[in-house]
């Protein structure tokens, strides 16, 4: 019997005997781990050979689950369906979920390997599908208006490329606010595509750096969400702009009970992701010329918000880096800020 029934079957036993003064604590409900918080680590364990990689889904779930998480995201690219099998019964067995990662098909062309990354995610187990549009960041990818609106187009194209494949599959696909669409723009495309295959991954951080309000993120995008991004963010000022930092939850600047309860009540089963990304911090250029280019309607005020958050809510300390440190020591701070995110979101978030 799995540790998943045991609890169920106490669960049931603790209902006939009477209410209790607080819900009970499924698997589902635990922080899960996303593959971008082992970013070092797994490229340690790829360039090194180690003997318990976690640089593949199998060691990747292994490894969470040793450290108490409730589940994974992450790229199963390598698996067959033969593995992918194999994967959802591990999970299964430790009371863990699985959700998937892949890339949107750009053209016709693409639609055969989609349809691979679907089939795979379905035989993990898997219920969602983490997808971005945009690898990198808007600022710093598109030097033109008329880029960014062929990038707008082609992510429609991928849109309606992918949603009769993941309706026929009954798999939900999330797109994450990927430092690449404010609100309004995410907003628009899930109203044009109007599927109940297609939601967003919530990002808890990504969007202040388009200058928008974290807390009007979640509740904006809650309605859509089938996945989340949960991390914390740290800001201090520089000359062009800001620095933003993701650090360990409960460390940063992001209120975070009030965003989980956000989201908790829109998508009373979503699973929280971990992606506490170990580096240095990244530049928000924007108070530059190049920065404003794909922002041809963003409201002066939005800026001027941003700006006085960053000099209220500068982070107390100096923001951490890590560049300057061995590949062993960063991946030793990468274990140790997953480790202290887990201990706050188990003690002040109910995950």
């Amino acid at each position: 019997m799995t540790r998943r029934k045991i609890l169920q079957l106490a669960g049931a036993a603790a209902a006939l005997a009477g209410p209790r003064t607080a819900p009970s604590q499924d698997f589902d409900q635990r922080l899960g781990i996303g593959a971008s918080s082992y970013g070092l680590r797994r490229r340690h364990d790829r360039e090194t050979g180690a003997a318990n990689p976690i640089n593949h889904a199998g060691g990747f779930l292994d490894y969470c689950h040793s450290l108490g998480a409730g589940g994974i995201q992450t790229s199963l690219s390598a698996y067959d369906p033969s593995s992918a099998r194999k994967l959802r019964k591990k999970a299964e067995e430790y009371g863990m979920y699985v959700e998937a990662s892949a890339p949107l098909p750009r053209d016709p062309a693409d639609l055969a390997a989609f349809k691979r990354a679907v089939r795979t995610a379905k035989n993990a187990g898997a219920r969602v599908i983490r997808t971005v549009m945009l690898g990198g960041r808007r600022y710093e990818s598109f030097h033109s208006q008329e880029a960014f609106e062929a990038f707008a187009k082609q992510s429609w194209t991928s849109l309606t490329l992918a949603e009769p494949i993941v309706r026929q599959r009954q798999m939900k696909l999330a797109i994450e606010n990927h430092k690449d669409w404010r609100i309004g723009d995410l907003l628009g495309l899930m109203k044009r595509i109007s599927s109940e295959y297609i939601g967003i991954c919530v990002d808890t951080g990504n969007n202040v750096a388009l200058l928008e309000d974290p807390n009007a993120v979640a509740e904006a995008f809650a309605p859509y969400a089938y996945s989340v991004h949960l991390k914390d963010m740290a800001v201090e000022p520089y000359q062009d702009g800001f620095l933003l930092s993701e650090v360990p939850l409960g460390r940063g600047m992001l209120d975070l009970p009030r965003i989980v309860q956000t989201l908790r009540q829109a998508r009373p089963g979503i699973h929280f992701n971990l992606e506490m990304i170990t580096r240095d911090p990244l530049k928000i250029p924007c108070l530059t010329e190049n920065y404003w280019t794909t922002f041809p309607n963003l409201p002066g005020g939005d800026l001027a918000r941003t700006l006085v958050m960053v000099r209220e809510r500068k982070h107390p300390v100096p923001l951490p880096r890590v560049s300057q440190l061995s590949m062993v020591e960063r991946v030793k701070v990468e274990d140790d800020n997953v480790r202290k995110s887990q201990a706050y979101a188990r003690d002040n978030l109910g995950l």
